[in-house]
């Protein structure tokens, strides 16, 4: 483990603002946008802005999920955001102290909680996120393998004598050097024993790639002076945003305004926007400016920039 410990001294990414720190709280925080996110992104858009506004876990707690998801905007995977401010309101002052008290909470899995726990409060146990088990799989040459089995190599492969740079280097190696697509193996700490260097793109085996589906919903916007109808999403992927209707069928007397397209992970949106007068049900209604101000998804921001173009006579 020398050459890890020497090459994480030397090339870590030790300037990162959650490295800086052993507040669980903002190291919680880092956690969760970091899945399914960039640290580019996390660390130019996010980090810093959600903190200033939520500096504490009491801060978090005593927020509405509306101001949350307002924060969120834009980060994508809201349930993120819905399961922080769950948790938040549960623990109120303080996490716990332990991963498996903390695998109890909403949103933190074995990985993340083992996270928290080491950079914390200094737990001693291996992570196990996308990096770490793409390293794992070339370390022992496994084309394929279960969870289950991927933590028993973890455990292998883990010092727990200097387990939080251990982790770190961990992420740092898959993040730069041992990566999806060209590893950099001649610099990487793991090369004179790692079993797949050779051909290390047989590992993990690569999944087939399926085509995205796309669906063709009309986005209509319900219009009533200078206000319009939004709805707040009660579904998984948006649950908690706001947004404009979306129906299969186009309404009568519609008038067509343009379209917009949006990608999510697993599907793709192409829709006609239209805008219609008149009056609809289970709704409230909002101003330009007001509408500016709700937690909106990508998708309805598009939307708000189309009407924004119309009302200036674009």
């Amino acid at each position: 483990m020398q050459k890890l410990h020497e090459w994480y001294k030397l090339n870590g990414r030790h300037d990162l603002p959650w490295r800086q720190t052993h507040d669980a709280y903002k190291i919680w925080i880092s956690e969760i946008m970091l899945q399914q996110t960039q640290v580019k992104t996390v660390l130019e858009r996010y980090y810093f802005p959600f903190l200033e506004k939520f500096p504490t876990l009491e801060h978090l707690a005593n927020a509405s999920i509306d101001e949350v998801l307002k924060a969120w905007e834009g980060l994508g995977y809201y349930t993120r955001a819905r399961n922080l401010h769950k948790s938040a309101q549960i623990c109120q002052v303080e996490l716990p102290k332990t991963a498996k008290e903390l695998e109890k909470l909403a949103g933190i899995g074995q990985s993340t909680a083992h996270a928290i726990a080491c950079f914390a409060y200094g737990e001693a146990l291996p992570i196990l996120d996308a990096n770490v088990k793409r390293i794992l799989q070339r370390y022992f040459a496994l084309r394929e393998a279960k969870p289950k089995e991927l933590w028993e190599y973890s455990y292998k492969l883990f010092d727990p004598d200097n387990a939080y740079d251990f982790n770190q280097a961990m992420m740092d190696i898959g993040a730069t050097l041992c990566t999806p697509k060209n590893p950099n193996c001649n610099q990487c700490p793991f090369e004179s024993e790692c079993q797949g260097k050779d051909e290390p793109h047989l590992y993990p085996t690569k999944k087939p790639t399926k085509a995205k589906p796309t669906k063709t919903p009309y986005i209509v916007i319900y219009k009533k002076g200078d206000q319009f109808a939004l709805f707040q999403s009660d579904k998984r992927l948006l649950g908690g945003l706001w947004g404009f209707a979306q129906e299969e069928k186009r309404p009568s007397k519609a008038k067509k305004i343009g379209e917009v397209s949006h990608h999510y992970s697993h599907f793709a949106l192409k829709c006609e926007v239209l805008l219609c007068n008149g009056v609809i049900k289970h709704n409230r209604w909002f101003s330009i400016d007001e509408i500016n101000e709700l937690a909106l998804s990508g998708l309805d921001r598009k939307v708000l920039a189309l009407i924004r173009n119309c009302t200036n006579g674009g």
